[in-house]
């Protein structure tokens, strides 16, 4: 999430750091790559030049420039800025009516991943013990209703549809009464781009339903694109906040970081990857945190708390204090990191482990490496696994034979043994400065 963007904002503070005391060019230079990063991110040259005119503002005073640590000091200005600018107004958190059901809908292009939202909110709800029912009120696009009853489907929502979008909806909302259900979550329909059409069709539901809820979903990877969608869609029907979709991808961050000061909405969730699960209620200090390399360590505790077995973490830890860290503890580690979601956005949470990434390589393991692995481990002999200093030459061939992989990838599975295990034995020493999960 936001790789590009991060990794800039941490090359500029390196760069401060350097410096000792900051002097008003060094600070100028500095300002810049700030402004060069934004920019190739995408961000609206309004914000930018906001960004830029405050942080320059506070930088040059004379506390930030006589300061022991000026770079950490320009780092939280930076950091205060970004968040005033990705804050905005409104409430961050969905509103609920006094008397259920409550009615939220969902607008946006084709594609954006509405249908997919629709069922992530809805799941989340179930989380907290509410119960949904979907709507599909596209009834023009072929097997929109299917979609949405497949993906229902797997968190036992049930989907209601109709012959118009306003019959789909009414029938939504006697269908919620009837089954005592808290929310209803109309999926709308989208096209390729924004008409006439759809929009006078939302303008109509907009007049006919009270709504407590009306959220944009926009595709983060279409940058500065995505707030001309929003300004169209605001002339249409009252918003009352965004879901960005699509960050686990190449999103350059300027969708994320312009659209709540150019529209003037709050983003309330963004979608971190496909699965139903892939989806985070909006902090946007945590999210200025990751840009800025910060970490985010609070979205992680969160995650670790619903996946971890704890008994099993706790015990792991003990193993790595005791240097009795081995690849089956290594197995098992990937295993319920994984359940977490995808293991490179998980390491980015944790405060500068970009630069331990640059120096062990490609973190990334999705279900097809990490099957190559469990079965390179479990090819492994016993005392193997427990000592896998002793695989050579000809351990390696059988390993890869019985493994069905070849020998460059179980010297690769060793290598990152190796960096783990002492990436971990470093990180869990009192006093450390970054702390893995359950460490």
């Amino acid at each position: 999430m936001f790789e590009r963007l991060r990794e800039r904002f941490e090359g500029i503070i390196g760069f401060l750091r350097k410096k000792g005391k900051l002097s008003q060019k060094d600070v100028d230079s500095a300002l810049r790559q700030i402004r060069l990063a934004l920019l190739e991110g995408d961000v609206h040259y309004k914000v930018v030049k906001e960004i830029l005119s405050k942080v320059r503002e506070r930088a040059l005073s004379q506390d930030v420039l006589s300061s022991i640590s000026p770079a950490d000091q320009v780092l939280k200005i930076l950091y205060e800025e970004i968040l005033e600018v990705m804050s905005g107004e409104g409430s961050p958190r969905l509103s609920f009516a006094h008397e259920p059901p409550s009615l939220y809908m969902l607008v946006g292009l084709q594609g954006s991943g509405k249908t997919t939202t629709a069922v992530k909110i809805a799941n989340l709800l179930k989380r907290e013990g509410r119960r949904s029912v979907l709507v599909a009120a596209d009834v023009k696009r072929p097997a929109a209703r299917e979609q949405l009853q497949i993906l229902a489907g797997k968190i036992g929502c049930q989907v209601v549809g109709g012959k118009t979008p306003l019959d789909a909806v009414s029938r939504g909302i006697s269908s919620a009464k009837e089954l005592g259900c808290d929310v209803v979550i109309v999926d709308s329909a989208g096209r390729l781009h924004v008409d006439e059409e759809m929009l006078s069709e939302l303008e109509e539901l907009g007049k006919r339903f009270s709504f407590q809820e009306v959220l944009l979903v926009i595709d983060s990877m279409m940058g500065q694109e995505a707030l001309k969608v929003g300004r169209a869609f605001m002339e249409a029907i009252d918003l009352s906040g965004v879901i960005l979709t699509k960050l686990d991808g190449d999103a350059r961050g300027g969708a994320a970081l312009s659209v709540t000061h150019v529209l003037g909405k709050p983003i309330k969730f963004i979608g971190t990857g496909e699965k139903i699960d892939d989806i985070e209620p909006f902090h946007p200090d945590r999210i200025v945190s990751r840009i800025l390399g910060m970490g985010d360590v609070a979205t992680l505790v969160e995650k670790i708390s619903a996946s971890i077995d704890e008994e099993k973490a706790k015990e792991l830890s003990k193993r790595v204090k005791r240097a009795e860290f081995t690849m089956e503890d290594m197995l098992e580690y990937l295993r319920q990191m994984r359940d977490m979601g995808p293991l490179d956005q998980i390491l980015e949470m944790i405060p500068g482990f970009l630069k331990i990434r640059r120096k062990i390589g490609d973190v990334s393991v999705g279900e097809k490496e990490l099957k190559h692995i469990e079965a390179i481990i479990l090819s492994m002999t016993p005392e193997e696994r427990r000592r896998p200093e002793i695989i050579k030459g000809s351990r390696k061939r059988r390993i890869a034979k019985g493994s069905g992989t070849s020998v460059q990838l179980v010297n690769q599975v060793l290598k990152q043994y190796n960096e783990v295990k002492n990436m971990l034995k470093r990180l869990s020493k009192p006093g450390a400065r970054m702390k893995l999960p359950f460490f």
